[in-house]
């Protein structure tokens, strides 16, 4: 997931704004995941459970990336694409139900873990955090896909002019 996020900010980074506060974010939920997950480089003595203040601060950081998302740069582009033309649109249309199902898991992690104080609500974390790591993967790679389609659609913009 790092690797990819790399590559959307050396392929999208400084195009605009909106798309660079959008990849700073991932990177700081990504770095914060790798952390509460005991990823290289985060490795811990694969024994003890990430503090109930750690995962608390994670589950912020995944509620406001996943709002963001919505309310912010999904507009933005959805209403882009929908001026881009039909084939733009239709994508938009394909990747935002896509998009709801990889928010829904990471609300359902939210409303697991945003309060959890006790060790034994933990029982199911490892599996749970390795679910929200897919749901994020593939969350990732739809708003990558729809970031293209906006860059390219104003690279070729750009061509015509």
């Amino acid at each position: 997931m790092l690797t990819r996020l790399e590559q959307a900010q050396k392929a999208w980074g400084g195009s605009h704004d909106a798309i660079d506060t959008w990849l700073n974010e991932r990177q700081e939920l990504l770095v914060n995941y790798c952390k509460l997950a005991g990823l290289p480089p985060y490795t811990g003595d694969g024994r003890t459970l990430p503090s109930a203040d750690e995962i608390k601060q994670f589950c912020q950081l995944l509620v406001d990336y996943l709002s963001a998302g919505h309310f912010e740069v999904y507009d933005q582009i959805v209403s882009q694409c929908e001026i881009n033309g039909a084939k733009h649109k239709l994508l938009a249309g394909t990747q935002q139900e896509r998009l709801n199902e990889t928010t829904q898991a990471g609300l359902e992690f939210n409303d697991l873990y945003a309060e959890s104080t006790e060790s034994d609500e933990l029982d199911d974390f490892d599996q749970d955090m390795a679910a929200l790591g897919k749901a994020l993967e593939v969350r990732f790679e739809l708003e990558d896909q729809l970031i293209a389609t906006l860059h390219e659609s104003a690279a070729a913009k750009v061509e015509t002019v």
